[in-house]
């Protein structure tokens, strides 16, 4: 069974968000607006996504 995945996009700028928030979404790979990625979907992620998640565009795929 294959595993799922979740393309993660930044779609705003981190330069106003708190210091915490901007650490979070460079572990998870982002670094410039517009630039996806390809995660597992796991409970790690998810709970990423939860505290950034307005900053990003999350599709499963």
């Amino acid at each position: 069974m294959e595993e799922k995945k979740l393309k993660i996009t930044l779609v705003k700028s981190t330069i106003g968000a708190v210091r915490k928030n901007r650490e979070v979404v460079e572990s998870m790979g982002l670094r410039k607006i517009g630039r996806s990625i390809i995660l597992p979907d796991n409970d790690a992620t998810r709970g990423q996504i939860r505290k950034v998640g307005h900053l990003l565009k999350v599709e499963e795929i």
